[in-house]
């Protein structure tokens, strides 16, 4: 049997896929939450872990949202590494989280920022974590941090996304209202934007465009999809300039909309975004549980299938319920065994174990 593996099938030589050469093709994705669960729990068998490896392999399987195998593997050294260095007989769940900011972020900077350039950029984390929470399509929150990295980020928020393959219109809206959220809490809290949002606006824009060329949700444009070609040469496109035009105003239109109602919400939602950018000054550093302390528990049900990932406080409850129930089974197996007369001997007759 020969295997072949490729990231681009679809400039491959006609020839190669025909029937009697690589005619069978299988397309592996990225594993979703409970596949990278599975896959650190195999590379997490040669380590030395100060924990059990099913709850660290949970934590970080919710820590490594589109992670393929090769990054959980670069995780693990990773982590190792950081425990070498510190000296610890075990890699510990801290170590993981160390390693994975790394490679999510990059290395921690030296950047001296002034005091006004730290508020600024708490408020901004601080804008997209509230407006984020109180969305209700938007993904779980994992953390935020406002230590600068190498990769030029001064600071990010990282998310769960969630395992779903339809989106609505408005569920879209919700993830385009928190990646404007960060301009918007600068705006609202002083009065003025920085260029911190570029990333944001790049995103955003990609997604409202999505909406309107690609999957027919706007009035105007109507029900046609032009799927972007990458092979295509820059200026070609296959729709009129007319077409062209109303696309740029539509566009401009629903983030502008976007935008107006995201400035309301973190205007509703003020004293909030202040708690939470005022602990990020302090810790520089916050996670899901700490912004449940203060500001209170997500006001969506949906999100419970994803708290044993997200919440490290969730985690062990759901470690302790699991340990719990294990016992009370085994108990219960015990009683059963010796109600049926199975491990206790009766005068007269063989005692027979038949539970081999």
């Amino acid at each position: 049997v020969v295997r072949a593996g490729t990231n681009r099938f679809d400039i491959l030589d006609e020839a190669l896929p025909r029937a009697g050469r690589f005619d069978r093709q299988i397309q592996v994705d990225k594993p979703d939450l409970q596949g990278r669960k599975e896959i650190f729990l195999v590379h997490l068998q040669g380590i030395t872990l100060d924990g059990e490896p099913e709850d660290v392999a949970g934590r970080l399987a919710g820590l490594t949202p589109g992670f393929a195998g090769a990054d959980i593997a670069n995780i693990c050294n990773e982590a190792a590494i950081v425990a070498a260095r510190r000296k610890a007989d075990a890699v510990s769940l801290d170590d993981f989280e160390k390693a994975t900011d790394r490679i999510v972020g990059g290395l921690e900077s030296n950047k001296i920022m002034s005091t006004e350039e730290r508020s600024v950029v708490a408020h901004h984390e601080a804008g997209h974590a509230v407006a984020g929470w109180f969305l209700e399509h938007a993904d779980p929150l994992l953390k935020v941090t406002i230590i600068p990295r190498s990769s030029g980020a001064l600071g990010y928020a990282q998310y769960l996304p969630k395992e779903v393959f339809l989106r609505t219109q408005s569920q879209i809206m919700d993830i385009v209202c928190m990646a404007l959220a960060g301009r918007a809490a600068e705006e609202v809290f002083f009065g003025r934007v920085t260029t911190g949002a570029s990333d944001d606006l790049r995103r955003v824009t990609e997604l409202v465009y999505s909406t309107i060329q690609m999957y027919g949700m706007n009035e105007k444009v109507g029900q046609i999809s032009f799927p972007k070609d990458p092979n295509a040469m820059p200026g070609d496109k296959p729709y009129s300039d007319a077409t062209a035009e109303v696309m740029d105003e539509e566009a401009r239109r629903v983030v502008d909309e976007a935008y107006a109602r995201t400035v309301a919400l973190i205007k509703e939602k003020k004293e909030e975004v202040e708690k939470v950018a005022t602990l990020l000054l302090d810790q520089e550093t916050i996670t899901h549980d700490d912004i449940i302390d203060i500001i209170g528990p997500r006001p969506f049900v949906g999100d419970a299938q994803y708290q044993e990932f997200v919440s490290k406080r969730e985690g062990d409850r759901v470690k302790k319920e699991r340990e719990e129930a294990e016992a009370k089974a085994a108990r219960e197996e015990e009683d059963a065994s010796v109600g049926d007369g199975t491990g206790v001997l009766t005068p007269g007759l063989a005692c027979v174990d038949v539970r081999r």
